[in-house]
């Protein structure tokens, strides 16, 4: 265990490997092509093939392929037990201590749970999101959205498939995320990134360590065609969304620890949508 954690610290005492690696778990449970982890870094190939080569070697990032593209994944075995390492042997098994964000248990109390949903313009994707969440569950949750670069209005053709599911859209608007950080923000209980470019970009540590998930979808907005064959990119997206949403707020939060949670959350990611 000493060894291979020796292995892990090393690879990921280089800032570029590291940018890597927190890439690469901003997206698990997602596999990554090296060319979109190159472009999102702004990495040469031969300083990312470097990098990832040493992370595999310490078993923190997995390789898959798909046809002739290589694919990259976190290992999270890997980086937990290298947390585990610190913790029990470091730490000499004082986590609350050492590590208060990461491995002790914070009770979650009767009060509704803020959900966060971001994605780069906040004006289809993660609108939906906030909606859906706000409409299913929203006894149990405060749902709200937000863009890390939003536009200044939201899609018309988002905003037509919300009044079609009838949805109140009045109270609708793109926000950047920067409304809920600093002081004053909502402390949010979860954060997830529903498009990739989203996911891909470094975001400042989120105050109270709320639990993340990384639930991609394809971009409507960017779907070609006629009116109806766009429309259905966007029905797509918001039946796939409902669908994990549901799965979502029928966890019993309450009872789980926040290991179990966070892979039911991740469960929820790998799973197939269908709208």
């Amino acid at each position: 265990m000493k060894t291979e954690s020796l292995n892990a610290l090393t690879a990921l005492a280089h800032s570029r490997r590291l940018d890597v690696f927190r890439l690469l778990m901003r997206r698990y449970p997602d596999a990554v092509p090296a060319g979109e982890i190159a472009d999102a870094l702004h990495m040469a190939p031969s300083t990312l093939s470097a990098g990832l080569s040493h992370l595999r070697n310490a078993e923190l990032v997995s390789q898959s392929r798909k046809g002739t593209s290589l694919l990259y994944t976190a290992d999270v075995g890997g980086a937990g037990r290298l947390i585990s390492y610190l913790g029990a042997d470091c730490c000499r098994g004082r986590p609350e201590t050492c590590l208060p964000h990461t491995l002790a248990e914070s009770s979650m109390s009767d009060r509704k749970y803020n959900v966060l949903f971001i994605c780069t313009g906040n004006s289809a994707r993660s609108i939906f999101a906030e909606t859906l969440m706000r409409d299913l569950a929203g006894d149990q949750f405060e749902a709200f959205s937000a863009g890390t670069n939003p536009y200044s209005e939201m899609n018309p053709m988002a905003l037509k498939v919300l009044a079609d599911k009838g949805h109140d859209v009045s109270g609708l608007r793109s926000k950047n995320i920067s409304e809920f950080q600093g002081d004053g923000a909502a402390r949010l209980d979860f954060v997830f990134t529903v498009c990739d470019r989203a996911a891909n970009e470094e975001c400042p540590p989120w105050p109270g360590q709320p639990m993340t998930g990384h639930w991609g979808q394809p971009d409507p907005v960017k779907a070609t065609g006629t009116e109806a064959e766009k429309l259905l990119a966007f029905q797509q997206v918001y039946g796939a969304l409902r669908n994990r949403i549901m799965t979502f707020a029928a966890l019993p939060i309450d009872m789980l620890d926040r290991e179990s949670l966070q892979a039911r959350i991740d469960d929820i990611a790998k799973s197939e949508d269908f709208a």
